[in-house]
């Protein structure tokens, strides 16, 4: 079918009329400029933020790094030591024999301005603990302690050389028994002094592993 020559065809500009331009842009100017350098400083400080809360709430309540400081967990930890310390298990109670801690020494005897000390799980809630003949007794069992340098664990306090550990109660000591100061000298410790279990030994790197 043919178009009816009367009809203009839309698609055909008028050469009688004008043109219409397109419509006009504005530029920015420097107004955009400092606009888009303010949005970029807010999304940067929005991803540091971020960055420091994780950070934080991972150090407060999940995991941190502490220096072992002083000789007490000799010869399986030494001065200069760098750990990272877990702390989720404690705050369900998942504390075993033979767990190396760190514990809130905040007014415990002999560690007065000490912030954290380091020792190693002993008994828990219900053990029987005794001292004797320079052994360590759980329950009326002696324990093996193949970390120990030194075969010998010598009393301190004859309060704490035989002791039944309440339901909050543990039985620290430090694997260097003639110079630790541990539950022989303040006795035992609640669960909430407990801050964390030692996970891993990152350096020195020829110490690295679960110590």
């Amino acid at each position: 079918m043919q178009e009816d020559p009367g009809v203009p065809d839309p698609r055909q500009t008028d050469p009688e009329k004008p043109a219409i331009p397109p419509l006009a842009r504005v530029s920015p100017g420097n107004g955009g400029r400092r606009t888009d350098w303010i949005a970029e400083v807010l999304d940067w400080a929005k991803h540091i933020l971020i960055a420091v809360l994780v950070g934080l709430f991972l150090v407060v309540f999940v995991i941190q790094r502490n220096e072992v400081l002083g000789s007490s967990m000799e010869p399986t930890l030494y001065t200069g030591d760098q750990l990272l310390v877990e702390k989720v298990s404690v705050r369900f109670g998942r504390i075993r024999h033979g767990d190396i801690v760190t514990v809130n020494a905040d007014g415990l005897p002999g560690h007065y301005g000490e912030k954290n000390i380091i020792k190693r799980v002993i008994g828990i809630p219900g053990d029987r603990i005794e001292i004797r003949d320079g052994r360590v007794y759980r329950n009326g069992v002696v324990i093996e302690e193949p970390y120990l340098e030194e075969n010998t664990t010598v009393e301190r306090d004859p309060r704490y050389s035989s002791v039944v550990l309440g339901e909050d109660e543990y039985f620290v000591l430090g694997d260097h028994r003639s110079v630790s100061l541990d539950s022989r000298t303040f006795g035992p410790i609640e669960e909430s002094r407990v801050v964390g279990h030692v996970l891993i030994r990152f350096y020195p790197l020829d110490g690295f592993g679960a110590p």
